[in-house]
C-alpha cells in the first residue's frame, strides 16, 4: 500500500468538495470530516477550480481519497442520453473526481466513495447507472431510497453478500442503512464485485477485486452519529487500508 506519510503521522485524506449551484459556494458536510478524523485521518478538503498539476500536488499528500455526494455523474460518462428525470450535473467535479480517481486506481491509493462516490467509482470503471431509479425500476417493494428528513434514521434495510470485505468488516448479513439517492447502480463495472443489495435489488456496496481498498457505498454514514458503530467501522477500515 503506497503510503504518503511517515508511520508517525497521522494519513491525509483528500475530500472531494460539494458544491452550491444556486448560491456558487463550495461546501462540505461535517460527517463526512468528523467521521475521517475519528478514525484517525487528518481530512483536507480540494478547491474545486483548480488546474490538473496543482491536483497533483495536493493528491500526492494524500494517503487516501474520499469521494462525497451531490450532483448527478453526467450520462454522457457511460455513454447515454441525458433523460428528462436526470437531476444537475456538474462538469468540474465529474472532471475532478475522474482525474483523481485515475490516479488513486493506478496508484492502489485507498479510495472511499459515498452515494455519488458509489456511482462514480462505478462508471469511470465501465458500469452505467439508473438515471432514476423510480422511473426505470418497476418492482413491488416499497423501498424509501430517497427520503425526507432528518437523515440519520432508518430508511430500509440492506443484505450484505457473504465472502465480502463489507460481510468480513461487519459480520452481519443485513443492516438498516439511511438513504438519500435518486440514481443508482444499473450495470456494474469491470472487477466491480457487489458487496450488498437492497431489498428491491439495488447495488447499495461494491468493492474492486483488482485493488486493495476501493469501496463504495450508496447509503450515507456522515449524517449518522459518532455513536454509530457501523458507520465508525466503515470510516475506520478506509483509514487502516493507509497505514497498513
Amino acid at each position: 500500500m503506497i503510503n504518503t506519510n511517515n508511520k508517525d503521522k497521522k494519513p491525509i485524506v483528500g475530500v472531494m468538495p460539494l458544491y452550491d449551484d444556486e448560491k456558487n459556494s463550495l461546501w462540505m458536510l461535517p460527517g463526512y470530516i468528523d467521521g475521517i478524523y475519528r478514525a484517525g485521518a487528518i481530512p483536507m478538503m480540494f478547491p474545486l477550480n483548480i488546474k490538473k498539476e496543482d491536483a497533483l500536488e495536493l493528491y500526492n499528500m494524500c494517503s487516501g481519497i474520499l469521494l462525497t455526494g451531490g450532483h448527478d455523474v453526467d450520462p454522457k460518462l457511460y455513454n447515454e442520453k441525458r433523460k428528462s428525470y436526470c437531476g444537475k450535473t456538474n462538469s468540474k467535479r465529474d472532471e475532478l473526481e475522474t482525474f483523481i480517481f485515475k490516479k488513486a486506481y493506478k496508484d492502489n491509493k485507498p479510495l472511499l466513495g459515498i452515494c455519488r462516490g458509489i456511482q462514480l467509482i462505478n462508471v469511470l470503471m465501465e458500469g452505467t447507472l439508473y438515471q432514476d431509479i423510480n422511473s426505470e425500476i418497476k418492482t413491488d417493494k416499497k423501498i424509501e431510497h430517497c427520503m425526507s428528513y432528518p437523515y440519520d434514521r432508518e430508511a430500509h434495510k440492506i443484505k450484505i453478500v457473504k465472502g465480502t470485505p463489507l460481510y468480513a468488516l461487519l459480520k452481519k448479513t443485513e443492516i438498516p442503512v439511511n438513504s438519500y439517492h435518486h440514481q443508482g447502480i444499473k450495470k456494474c463495472g469491470k472487477s466491480l464485485i457487489p458487496m450488498a443489495f437492497s431489498e428491491d435489488g439495488l447495488v447499495e456496496a461494491i468493492c474492486c477485486k483488482r485493488k486493495e481498498f476501493i469501496w463504495g457505498i450508496q447509503w450515507h454514514p456522515e449524517f449518522y452519529s459518532e455513536k454509530n458503530t457501523v458507520s465508525n467501522k466503515i470510516f475506520s477500515e478506509f483509514v487502516k487500508a493507509m497505514i497498513l
